[in-house]
């Protein structure tokens, strides 16, 4: 199986966490996002226990996007998380879960003056600031409240991860950021340090998503280290914290390496320790965001077959009950899959067809070319990995309802997100 946490039982039906996949789609309905609570909290400790024990100072914040609401924040409070955010909508259901916002970092590469302003007043730690029109804007409005925030610089390495187009954010021509090559980095900098409502605590990369070993890590810390040994030698000023970003990729499908996420943080400490004694700098608080990591493989996804279309000679379709409204990515990226009939789990694979979604467009596909055991109407389609960045992109188009989130946990399941209604969907109209 792609993940330990996915079994076949003696019904010859899927099961996610011990828990029949087909029991929790008859029980909750379909479509249905089902997440691993166990997982989660396994994922966050492997992160949180590297970390502690391989720099002196370390904290790792979830990146939010991946997978916000309440739950998941009231999961990441309970294990001593940090939070990435990236709206004030992240913040707002972060405050309601009851998550503390002091090791809460605000990012965006436009916070307007209404998300600066509320994030000030409901006493959010760190802005990851992002260009200079920010900080003049955190500046004006924390005199207003006599008030001094905390930042981080964003700034973009100039490195390339060889990873998606889409998700690769640390060139030097990103949307984010400050490039350190063309000397808006230093800029930036010397403009914070002059600021008396600022108070700058250090920089922040992010080079990219799907990373499957340190070594981007790694060029991204050396050239972020030159950085604050540069600052530290012409402004008497000396980085206390670098956050380094994202988390290690994960594996959606077999041919996508194992990871040990331990062993990866080990080698980065050991790299850091040494180039930081090299340039002669302080070791600084060290910062990760992973969100795919704690999430994706904690989460699945379960859909009812609606029709099989099979054109000779061409290709076979199979149509679920939901689509790109619950997971938009292959349309965004072309991400690969594991899928599963889950109530026909160790028959023989031999239909190869597309999955495809139920929307008005010819890009909702779920997954191509899938050999599967033949399903029929009302089979239940899993597909694995959908943790992250599935339900935090769903939509409503074709005002098509948004699935419900369901937890499982030990022997129980219950309801973290209520599936949407029709009402729902016109209760904002006039």
């Amino acid at each position: 199986m792609i993940c330990n946490n996915i079994g076949v039982n003696s019904k010859n039906h899927i099961t996610f966490s011990g828990h029949d996949v087909c029991e929790l789609a008859k029980k909750y309905g379909t479509p249905l996002y089902i997440y691993d609570e166990q997982r989660v909290r396994e994922n966050c400790r492997i992160y949180k226990d590297a970390m502690d024990k391989y720099f002196p100072s370390a904290l790792p914040c979830f990146a939010s996007k991946a997978a916000a609401f309440k739950r998941i924040y009231e999961i990441m409070k309970e294990e001593g998380m940090g939070i990435d955010v990236v709206s004030i909508g992240e913040i707002y259901t972060a405050m309601k879960a009851g998550m503390p916002l002091d090791n809460a970092y605000f990012h965006s590469n436009n916070k307007t003056d209404e998300d600066v302003a509320f994030a000030i007043e409901n006493g959010v730690g760190y802005f990851v600031v992002d260009n200079a029109e920010e900080l003049f804007a955190i500046e004006r409005i924390c005199e207003k409240a006599c008030k001094r925030q905390k930042v981080l610089l964003r700034l973009t390495p100039g490195i390339d991860t060889h990873t998606y187009e889409a998700v690769n954010t640390g060139k030097v021509d990103s949307k984010f950021g400050s490039a350190i090559e063309t000397g808006q980095a230093e800029e930036i900098t010397k403009l914070a340090l002059s600021m008396n409502t600022i108070d700058l605590k250090g920089f922040h990369c992010h080079i990219g998503s799907q990373v499957f070993d340190s070594d981007t890590f790694l060029r991204g810390s050396e050239i972020m280290l030159d950085f604050i040994a540069l600052i530290k030698t012409k402004y008497s000023y000396e980085a206390e914290e670098l956050s380094l970003g994202g988390g290690y990729g994960v594996k959606y499908v077999e041919s996508d390496p194992e990871i040990d996420i331990a062993e990866n943080i080990k080698q980065v400490s050991e790299y850091i320790k040494s180039y930081c004694d090299k340039v002669g700098l302080n070791v600084p608080k060290l910062l990760m965001e992973p969100g795919r990591s704690i999430v994706a493989d904690a989460g699945m996804t379960v859909y009812s077959v609606g029709t099989i279309k099979e054109i000779p000679g061409y290709k076979n379709y199979i149509s679920v009950d939901g689509g790109m409204t619950d997971n938009i990515r292959y349309a965004l990226y072309g991400s690969e899959y594991t899928l599963f009939v889950a109530n026909k789990a160790a028959d023989e694979a031999n239909f190869t067809a597309d999955v495809v979604g139920r929307c008005c467009e010819s890009d909702d596909i779920i997954q191509p070319k899938v050999t599967l055991p033949k399903p029929e109407r009302n089979d239940i389609i899993a597909v694995c990995t959908t943790g992250a960045y599935n339900y935090s992109m769903a939509s409503n188009y074709n005002r098509i309802c948004r699935p419900a989130v369901v937890f499982v946990s030990g022997d129980r399941d219950y309801l973290a997100v209520k599936r949407e209604t029709l009402d729902d969907l016109v209760a904002n109209d006039i």
